[in-house]
């Protein structure tokens, strides 16, 4: 039976069905494998696309400001003088500043949820956290206004304003007319809207380490804390820092929750009460305001500079992570 298999085996049509199996799954690969690449050129082509369209719709802007729109503070429409700082200055503030507030909290609310929540708790904790990413911005806006704004000018600000006004520093920092909106309220209302991607971003990157590693060192007398820091977050450093960039690229861009509660003004104050501006914000109020071709060419100006900050901050921490995994050995 044997030799009668292995006759049959190297028989010619045998091995033409063999060779027309590999030609055909040699075609599927390639289509495949054509696929996938043109899926890659694609993003690119769309990444390219904008970046020419915001440089041709913004020429003219760049042809009559240079590089003074980067650092003047003006935006006057009525007179054609347009400048940028304040809206890059907001812009930066209240991303990093929302990431200084919301990363400490999303990385404590993981390591709950992985590590010290009842087992019944952690679905219903991480459903709720998980819904808060899905709320539409322009409701964190509305909210933000009408509800929280009031609640923070009165129980807040009013009481920081009068405790710092008599020191020097603070008074600048912490002080003025407490309006409720202003700079520090688009910052919170940001890092709790950023607050969701973190937590559930970092909660199933901890899931991820094996549970060997964590019963070893516990094995060897380490706290919970000993564990969660020199175990569980240098395993899972890389996707931390991930859900924060995505964090990040969230706030960066963020539109209408922070034009309802920053204030929109175009101008630089100390102050984290007063109220500000952003880039996103300012697109977004005036864009239909826009008369002349000057001012519309600053707008468009505008959001390529957002393009170009975002791309650079992801950019920088992408290479700081990369040097922090080459210190590591990895």
């Amino acid at each position: 039976m044997a030799d009668i298999a292995l006759t049959d085996a190297s028989t010619p049509s045998a091995r033409d069905r063999r060779a027309a199996t590999t030609r055909r799954a040699g075609r599927g690969d390639a289509r495949f494998h054509g696929l996938t690449w043109l899926a890659a050129m694609l993003v690119l082509l769309i990444f390219c696309g904008v970046i020419a369209s915001l440089l041709i719709g913004a020429m003219l802007a760049i042809r009559e400001f240079g590089f003074t729109f980067l650092v003047t503070e003006i935006w006057s429409p009525t007179k054609d003088h347009f400048g940028a700082l304040a809206a890059i200055y907001g812009t930066l503030i209240t991303s990093l500043m929302a990431m200084l507030l919301a990363v400490p909290v999303g990385i404590g609310i993981a390591i709950f949820l992985t590590q010290l929540c009842p087992r019944a708790l952690r679905r219903p904790i991480g459903i709720a956290i998980e819904l808060l990413a899905g709320i539409p911005s322009i409701i964190y806006g509305i909210w933000g206004l009408f509800e929280f704004a009031p609640w923070f000018q009165l129980h807040v600000q009013q009481p920081i304003v009068d405790a710092t006004v008599d020191i020097p520093v603070l008074r600048d920092v912490l002080g003025g007319p407490a309006y409720g909106i202003g700079t520090l309220t688009a910052t919170v209302i940001l890092s709790i809207m950023i607050l969701p991607f973190i937590s559930a971003v970092t909660r199933d990157v901890f899931e991820t380490v094996p549970a060997m590693l964590k019963e070893a060192t516990y094995g060897l007398g380490c706290t919970t804390w000993e564990v969660m820091w020199r175990v569980v977050l240098p395993y899972a450093r890389a996707g931390v820092v991930g859900g924060a960039l995505l964090a990040l690229g969230r706030a960066l861009g963020e539109t209408m929750a922070v034009t309802f509660v920053i204030g929109n003004a175009h101008k630089i104050s100390p102050s984290l009460f007063a109220p500000g501006t952003t880039i996103s914000a300012t697109i977004a109020n005036e864009f239909t305001e826009a008369t002349t071709d000057l001012y519309k060419a600053s707008l468009i100006e505008l959001g390529l500079i957002l393009l170009v900050i975002t791309f650079l901050v992801l950019a920088a921490a992408k290479f700081l992570l990369l040097q922090i995994e080459k210190k590591s050995g990895k």
